[in-house]
């Protein structure tokens, strides 16, 4: 696939991380494959997970074909640059079209970049995810690769004001890959990929530097001591936003 957006982009980027002073925490990146078709399966803290997620694939000299919200795409701005990267658009009313454009882009050898859990969790732990990321790699013939991030969510998340200021950590943790076929059970692998994905969350929060998220953060899970939203609250908080929404 011919890209011209996506490694100036890439290189901006790159860039304007060095100008915030980010100190990035790569784990496991060796784990992304340096060629041939593969799921990337990505926890959704924040805004700019797509940025963060697509530099834990840089180590390989990867690029990661992100699968987004349509409305993206519709942004004068945004949509002309995710076009050009050949992310894919998902309309939620017509998700078929996605899903064979996904599965052409991993026959020919991409890396797909999903968000099982489809929106952010204001929890920043975990929220349930959707059975799509195995579906694909089941149907394709490819692994499905977990990765987790941790500190993107401090920059631009859900209900908090933009913060850009320097020196904050990004931790970005992959797991080994996961086989998955045809004959598994979509529901059960889904389970599987879930709880691989929240053994490497608690690893990294844990490892992340303890100075950038004392007790009592609004970036700390309630579960870590910190003051997010529980996983229970935060689903009152997504209803809420669903009805507010339907309203519009």
């Amino acid at each position: 696939m011919r890209d011209i957006v996506y490694p100036p982009v890439v290189l901006a980027a790159k860039t304007a991380f060095k100008l915030m002073n980010v100190t990035f925490r790569l784990t496991g990146t060796e784990h992304i494959p340096r060629s041939g078709g593969a799921v990337v399966a990505v926890n959704h803290i924040s805004y700019a997970d797509f940025a963060f997620g697509g530099f834990g694939a840089q180590p390989s000299k990867r690029l990661i074909r992100f699968m987004a919200k349509e409305a993206i795409f519709r942004n004068r701005i945004a949509g002309p640059l995710m076009r050009g990267m050949h992310h894919i658009p998902v309309d939620r009313g017509a998700g078929s079209a996605s899903y064979r454009e996904a599965l052409r882009f991993l026959g020919e050898g991409e890396l797909v970049g999903v968000f099982p859990e489809a929106t952010i969790s204001r929890s920043f732990e975990l929220k349930e995810f959707k059975s799509g990321a195995v579906r694909m790699a089941a149907a394709a013939g490819v692994p499905v690769i977990p990765m987790v991030l941790w500190g993107t969510h401090r920059m631009m998340t859900k209900d908090h004001p933009r913060d850009f200021s320097r020196g904050k950590t990004v931790a970005i943790t992959v797991g080994e890959p996961i086989t998955v076929t045809r004959k598994d059970d979509a529901t059960e692998a889904t389970a599987q990929l879930r709880k691989t994905m929240a053994g490497l969350l608690d690893q990294t929060i844990r490892a992340y530097p303890a100075e950038e998220q004392p007790p009592g953060s609004w970036w700390l899970p309630a579960s870590y001591g910190g003051s997010a939203p529980t996983p229970e609250q935060a689903e009152i908080l997504d209803q809420e936003e669903l009805r507010r929404r339907a309203k519009k």
